[in-house]
């Protein structure tokens, strides 16, 4: 979307291009940053009722504008420990459901210390949820569907981001991800 961005949204805008894009960890970002349909929004998540308030909000606008695809908030400052992020994550995804938007919108997760369950925390795999600041996803389903319907063995998609990931390695995914919020934190 052609707005002006916050620091915090550039620098996550320039994550989506440089990494995501760029590593092909999400097959389906490039055609909707080349199409201009993705959003980025910064909320404020020190307090969870304003921040969940404005997920609905964000839900509403995608109701009312079809010319977005998806959107990324970009939750700063608040959630920079990771569990709490887990805890609000939760909340939100049953707010969503309370809200009547299961099966309409889904939530992505990403954290800069995201890490799966079982997983080392200096795993490279965990750099596929990784971003400069703890975000949601904001996706709609049936762009999602559609997406995945014309695109060849898209269960491979998970698999193959970890092989890649641990290709690049835990020095140079950590580098990577400092510089764009050094980027952001020296304005």
């Amino acid at each position: 979307m052609t707005e002006t961005l916050t620091p915090a949204c550039a620098a996550t805008r320039a994550w989506v291009e440089d990494f995501v894009v760029a590593h092909n960890v999400c097959p389906f970002a490039r055609r909707e940053m080349l199409n201009d349909t993705i959003r980025f929004v910064e909320v404020g998540a020190e307090k969870w009722e304003s921040a969940l308030e404005a997920l609905i909000e964000e839900c509403r606008r995608l109701d009312a504008s079809p010319d977005i695809e998806t959107t990324l908030m970009v939750l700063c400052p608040g959630l920079e420990n990771f569990d709490d992020y887990l805890d609000f994550l939760d909340v939100a995804e049953a707010l969503l459901v309370e809200q009547g938007y299961e099966g309409i919108y889904q939530l992505a997760s990403f954290h800069p210390d995201y890490c799966f369950e079982g997983a080392a925390a200096d795993d490279p795999a965990n750099f596929t949820n990784r971003s400069p600041w703890p975000m949601l996803h904001l996706l709609r389903e049936a762009g999602l569907e559609r997406a995945l319907a014309h695109y060849p063995d898209p269960e491979a998609i998970p698999e193959r981001n970890i092989e890649a990931m641990r290709q690049l390695g835990t020095e140079q995914l950590a580098d990577d991800l400092a510089s764009l919020r050094a980027s952001v934190d020296k304005r």
